[in-house]
Order: structure tokens, then sequence, then C-alpha cells
């Protein structure tokens, strides 16, 4: 890579004139500015970031922080973020905290050296702790879930999905259809996004007066063997359910090949809605009904947040709400009360 002494060297110009040419600070006749110009273009110089961001305090880059780099969910949402970013000049980095709270908290605690200008926070559960740590941290950062701060620390803005309303637009889904013998396939029960999702499944069948049965709530990790293992569990046992809400496209696939392993038909024996709607609910057979979670947007509007914080300035919180939609497969049939 060229420098500026390489240009200094083949023009004939002192390497502090060759700055202030290419900086554009500073004296520098039109002569010689042409002449150092065509040169730096001609060996195809390029300034050195480094070296900018040190005088400037500015990176151009974002982080993205994902808990899992295996689920599709986040795809989306980081192709939406990177795009919002390229129009501001700035690229994405993204960083995997492999859904540990010790390595989100390391993460955080690795930004506060400001290698970056903003994060973009994802995460399965928020917490004081995690909030605490965004706040020490010292960059605008938007998280890609709704928390409100105890403390009313806001240098950091919300851009989520309604988790809740996906939840119960999936199991009013299944109400809808005649199903009342409905499991809710989850994550750890201890974490936001399954208490959140719960509490919609929770809310569509109380609307419905249909009680909720504890042997019908089934934990797993969000992941596609973690939803194959506990389902098979589930069936072992001899329960029985009509329709299961599984809280994301991996789960619903692991629940799928779980009926097929144990001779259950989709969607003649048990039905199964997720949430996601990504491309995997149309490689399944039959092709799977699921809540889509607007992910794209998420990205691109945490992004476009995280950067008004950055052009702008802004110093106070903004937070924005998608609301999900439900896209109907194959994978739920109509059932009367008798089934």
């Amino acid at each position: 890579m060229a420098t500026i002494y390489d240009i200094a060297s083949k023009t004939g110009y002192s390497a502090s004139t060759v700055a202030r040419a290419l900086s554009g600070k500073g004296y520098c006749s039109p002569r010689a500015k042409a002449v150092i110009l065509r040169a730096a273009e001609e060996m195809a110089y390029v300034p050195h970031q480094a070296a900018k961001t040190l005088k400037n305090n500015i990176t151009n880059k974002i982080m993205m922080c994902i808990p899992d780099i295996m689920n599709p969910y986040y795809f989306a949402m980081i192709h939406g973020a990177a795009v919002a970013l390229e129009r501001f000049g700035y690229s994405i980095l993204l960083e995997y905290t492999m859904h540990s709270p010790e390595k989100e908290l390391e993460v955080l605690d690795s930004l506060k050296g400001h290698f970056v200008d903003g994060v973009i926070f994802g995460s399965f559960d928020y917490t004081p702790g995690l909030i605490q740590a965004i706040e020490d941290m010292g960059l605008p950062t938007v998280i890609t879930s709704y928390y409100q701060s105890p403390g009313g620390f806001n240098d950091y803005d919300c851009v989520y999905i309604d988790q809740p309303r996906a939840a119960w637009m999936a199991a009013r889904h299944c109400l809808e259809k005649g199903h009342r013998k409905i499991a809710f396939l989850g994550g750890n029960a201890k974490e936001q996004n399954t208490r959140e999702r719960f509490e919609g499944y929770k809310r569509a069948l109380e609307e419905e007066q249909v009680p909720i049965s504890k042997p019908l709530i089934i934990h797993a990790d969000f992941t596609r063997e973690g939803a194959y293992r506990a389902f098979t569990e589930f069936l072992q046992r001899g329960e029985e359910c009509t329709a299961v809400v599984a809280c994301n496209d991996l789960m619903g696939v692991g629940c799928m090949r779980a009926c097929v392993d144990f001779g259950l038909k989709v969607p003649e024996d048990i039905s199964i809605v997720a949430l996601d709607n990504t491309e995997y609910c149309l490689c399944t057979t039959p092709s799977m009904t699921s809540v889509d979670m607007l992910q794209g947007q998420v990205g691109q509007e945490a992004a476009n947040f995280v950067m008004d914080r950055i052009v702008n300035k802004r110093n106070f919180q903004k937070n924005m709400a998608f609301t999900p939609v439900l896209v109907e497969r194959e994978s739920v049939r109509e059932i009367s009360p008798v089934d």
C-alpha cells in the first residue's frame, strides 16, 4: 500500500506538502496539488484508516452482537442493518455472544475501548446487569427487544417486534381452527424472549377460556435439536395435543421431525405454527405456517437509530415497535370440537 512518503519520492515534493495536498488542509499550490493527486491515484493511495480514527475518534464501524449465529432469524436483521449503515458510509462488525450472559458482558466491557462508534445489541434476555454494562460502555446503542431501565438510563434505544403479540397470533390462529389442546414449545422459561412469547400464548387461550395445561408447556433452547429432544420426550410420556406453537422456526422444524419419527402426520395428527417466517418454512413438507417477525425492518431501523445518535447527537431515548404478521401455509388444519 502506497504511503505519503512513496508519493513524495515519486513527485519530488516533501512529505508535508503531500500530506497538505491529500488532506486539503494548509496551503499547497494548485500545480503541486494536481501533480500529487494524480500520483496518488496512479499509486492507488488509500488514507490509513487507523490514523484517521486516532485523529478524529471516528471508526465508521458499528458492532452488531447476536446470541445465535446459526439461527436464521438474525440473517435478515444483519442484512437490513448492513444496507442501512452503508448509506452512511459505515460498515458492520459482527460479534457472536454464544447465548451466554458472561460472553455478553465480556464483549460490552471490551467495547469501552471505543473501537466502534455504536452498537446494535441482540440478546435473549435483557437484565439490569446487562443494561448497566451498556451504560458503562458509553457508546450509542440500540437493543432489539423492549426493556425499560429502572434507573432511568436512556443512552440506548429499543427497536423490536411485539413478541407477545406474535405468540398471541400463532395461538389465536390455532384456536380459530378449532384446536383446544395447544402445546407451547419455548426456550428457557427464565429468559425474556420465552417469557414474552408465553405471555402472548397464555393471553390467547385465556380469551377463549381455554385452561392452561402445565403438561402442554414444553421448554427447549430455540434450536432444532433441542426442540426435537424436548418434543420427543413429550410424546414418549404419552402426552397429547392437536397443535403446537413453536417459538421459532428452528423449533418448529425439530417438532415436525419428532412427529415423523413417531409416525404422526402434520397437520392431520398435529398442527404446527411457528414464529420468525424464515426460509426454513418453505423447506418443510408440508410448508410451515409462521409469524413474520419483520427482522429485516428491525435491523434497518436499529441502524438508523444508532446513526441518528451518532450523526445528530441525539441524547434522549426513542423506541420503535413493529407489529408481526401471520403467514398461513399448510401446517395447521381445521378440526371440529369432537376431534
